[in-house]
């Protein structure tokens, strides 16, 4: 069996590589930048003022002596002219600031008569202004290449006036199920079969990370058919390929010999880690192949560990194993085998608010409630001594993206 860590380095070995593409800013969200976003402009574009209230010389106040009122500076229509000595402008948050103004003094701390505008302070220069480049100066970096697009980076990238991006291009996945026991959802399964589940679990959680993901349903365990659909998966030209049963050597299970016949070069087909043991991997071409155990808690575990990091990898992103962290476990954990173990675990926030994690004991690979009732995975080291309650602990967040 291979370690978990040696099985990554190896995939990530034979990822192959997808080129970038324009997309409109906004149809961007979730994707990865291919290249870092360069400010062309420098934001503000000039002085600007942070708040509603009036432009001043800060030399020229004094509390209690009214200056006069010269004009209006207000978003998108600017006070034109030279502000002359002894005047002051009614100027509006995000408004150009007058020539001759260096401060702004707001509205609360102003008295006005007719035209005459008092004031309760004197302002130091450059109070109450955003001066040009303060956020940001033409040239600057303003994102990295490998970062997934969250709202506020593309409103970052929309003030710095880029109606497209060059992003990475995305792969396009397809999934398999087999096996003679498996029954579409809806179905009146007969006394030997099950409800197939793993498919609806695994699509949405790789969509995040493919440009498509196709859904080529369930297929018998007849090599004929087995054979039929893979090919249609390689024929559709798919960078990914993954299946889920079939993945032992038993007599019934085709899928490996399937894959031989097909082309594919097997790298490994048996991880130590659990839940999880007979993952397979291979490569046909530039396709990558994934052979998934069948039992749902198993597949969507491994797909967790190993498929999510690789899309994540094969996208451009910087980290592919986010999101991981380190947590208190609420409970001691017990002495690990020499598996690796991704134990089911729930997150809670103890008195004060901070995060924990709470060990689900369930082991069972088919026991999908376990899983569906757990908000993350924590990670046991392989013959692990266990630790007492209050450690600090592995962490592998679910849901978080």
């Amino acid at each position: 069996m291979m370690p978990v860590d040696e099985a990554i380095e190896r995939i990530f070995r034979k990822l192959p590589t997808l080129g970038s593409e324009t997309v409109p800013l906004a149809k961007a969200h979730g994707r990865v930048l291919a290249r870092p976003l360069v400010a062309t402009h420098s934001q503000p574009p000039f002085d600007a003022s942070a708040m509603d209230g009036y432009a001043v010389r800060a030399a020229e106040v004094v509390p209690g002596r009214p200056l006069k009122l010269a004009g209006t500076s207000q978003a998108g229509a600017r006070f034109v002219g030279m502000m002359e000595h002894g005047q002051c402008v009614r100027i509006f948050t995000g408004a150009p600031m007058p020539i001759g103004a260096d401060a702004v003094i707001m509205q609360e701390e102003a008295t006005a008569k007719g035209n005459q505008i008092s004031f309760e302070k004197v302002p130091k220069p450059g109070q109450s202004v955003r001066r040009q480049g303060f956020e940001f100066l033409r040239g600057t970096e303003l994102l990295p290449a490998g970062v997934g697009l969250t709202p506020a980076m593309l409103n970052l990238a929309a003030s710095a006036n880029r109606p497209e991006l060059q992003l990475t291009r995305r792969p396009r996945v397809a999934i398999v199920a087999t096996g003679d026991e498996l029954v579409p959802p809806g179905s009146l399964p007969g006394p030997d079969e099950i409800i197939a589940s793993n498919s609806y679990g695994l699509v949405p959680m790789l969509s995040p990370y493919a440009e498509e993901v196709i859904d080529l349903g369930i297929v018998k365990d007849d090599k004929g058919l087995i054979e039929a659909a893979l090919l249609r998966a390689f024929d559709a030209g798919v960078d990914v390929l993954v299946t889920t049963g079939g993945a032992s050597v038993g007599e019934r299970d085709y899928v490996q010999e399937v894959l031989r016949d097909l082309g594919v070069q097997l790298d490994f087909w048996k991880l130590r880690m659990r839940p999880g043991k007979p993952l397979m991997f291979g490569t046909r071409g530039k396709t990558l192949v994934f052979g998934l155990p069948g039992n749902p808690v198993s597949a969507l575990v491994t797909a967790t560990i190993i498929l999510k990091p690789t899309l994540r990898a094969m996208v451009g992103h910087t980290d592919p194993f986010w999101p991981r962290i380190a947590l208190p476990t609420l409970q001691g954990l017990p002495p690990n085998g020499p598996r690796r173990h991704y134990m089911r675990a729930s997150l809670s926030r103890n008195e004060i608010g901070y995060l924990q994690v709470t060990p689900i004991f369930e082991t069972d690979s088919s026991h999908s409630t376990s899983l569906a009732l757990a908000d993350a995975l924590i990670v046991v080291p392989e013959d692990d001594p266990g630790v007492p309650p209050g450690a600090i602990v592995d962490v592998i967040p679910l849901n978080w993206g």
